[in-house]
């Protein structure tokens, strides 16, 4: 039984360049009748599927684009449909620094949230321009302080490196800056041109200049260094943490949990079986109303697609993916199913291998997608 649950928000003041996460612009949008089809399709999860949780996370687009009344409707939803310990859940909401109002932090504080995640990317005023972002580097301080205020003590990061003309040291200060915050989560993701962004469409047309990929695994090396440097633990291959910060909700799509997912747009995996939700908002709140799962897609696992999933999810982890929780999910021996794929990985320096686990090396880090395919239809020795 799933213990997680993802709530999607579509809507943003502002799209940003690189982004190919379902949104849409929020003006004009049929914004409390999405409140009202999420809240439907909140009722109908619990009631089918169990609504015990142990994590949650609004995300989105800009989930704080809400008015404060409808950032309450929503958490009223949340709160009416699914049980959960404020004590001991993780409730994450996603932010943008430039949105964080004091009122709405009230508004989070109160309903139960406890953790936040920045959308910082970097603090530099001209690469954020360049990327489409509309927050400043004095935004990004001015709301960890207001967070502060209002009482949150979990907060996360989000930064990016291989930018538009991004240099490595601009990324080193990015980095200095961050650590400067004192913040106990830090994400930095390489920038990855999705077809259908501003930037994708800019790079086909030969006007998008990237630094390269050495300079990105530069970027990439100079944050597991300096993060380490400075008291944080990786526990995932974008993710650092100071001991007990990790993000617990986030594991459970790396342990290859069970999870709700919530609004349009949104994945959910129960059961063995992977559902994705039609993204176009007015399309999503015509399918709840009319009594019908919001579903685009449904595909049920195979045992082996199972098994390909909790390799490379698990390989995401620093600690890797474990042997024994590997033969008690599937009744085989990791070794049966995957050995040429581990011996070869092995023997090319990109994995390592202890009692316990299988993991990634500090090469295989720099090149996890390859390592990942190695898992992805390989045959049963």
């Amino acid at each position: 039984m799933a213990t997680s649950a993802y709530f999607h928000i579509p809507f943003c003041a502002h799209i940003c360049h690189y982004c190919d996460f379902n949104k849409v612009f929020a003006a004009g949008q049929p914004i409390d009748d999405y409140l009202r089809a999420m809240d439907k399709e909140m009722a109908r999860t619990a009631a089918e599927f169990g609504n015990r949780l142990e994590t949650l996370f609004i995300g989105g687009g800009t989930p704080t684009v809400l008015e404060p009344a409808q950032l309450g409707r929503l958490l009223e939803s949340i709160h009416r449909h699914f049980q959960f310990d404020p004590q001991t859940a993780e409730f994450t909401v996603e932010a943008n620094p430039d949105g964080l109002t004091k009122e709405k932090l009230a508004v989070l504080r109160e309903a139960g949230v406890n953790r936040l995640s920045l959308g910082v990317q970097t603090f530099d005023d001209r690469l954020l321009q360049a990327i489409g972002r509309t927050h400043r580097r004095g935004d990004i301080v001015q709301a960890v302080e207001r967070a502060r205020e209002a009482g949150f003590a979990n907060i996360s990061l989000d930064l990016m490196y291989g930018l538009p003309g991004q240099t490595l040291e601009q990324f080193l200060a990015d980095l200095d800056a961050a650590f400067s915050l004192h913040v106990p989560h830090l994400s930095a993701y390489s920038l990855i041109l999705e077809p259908k962004t501003i930037f994708y469409n800019e790079w086909r047309k030969g006007r998008l200049h990237l630094p390269g990929e050495e300079a990105e695994a530069a970027m990439y090396e100079a944050a597991m260094e300096r993060t380490e440097a400075c008291g944080y633990q990786q526990y995932e291959i974008s993710n650092y943490a100071f001991p007990g910060f990790e993000s617990r909700h986030n594991l459970t799509y790396w342990n290859n949990e069970e999870y709700y997912g919530i609004g349009a747009g949104a994945h959910s995996y129960i059961g063995g079986v992977r559902r994705a939700n039609i993204g176009p908002v007015r399309h999503y709140i015509a399918k709840v109303d009319n009594g019908e799962w919001p579903h685009r897609d449904v595909h049920r696992l195979t045992l082996q697609e199972q098994m390909e999933e909790e390799m490379f999810l698990g390989l995401r982890k620093t600690e890797g993916v474990s042997k024994v929780r590997f033969r008690q999910k599937f009744g085989r021996d990791m070794h049966d199913i995957f050995g040429t794929a581990i011996r070869a990985e092995v023997e090319n320096g990109r994995l390592e291998e202890t009692e316990t686990h299988v993991r990634l090396t500090k090469r295989g880090k720099l090149l996890g997608n390859e390592v990942f395919a190695a898992f992805l239809g390989e045959m049963c020795e």
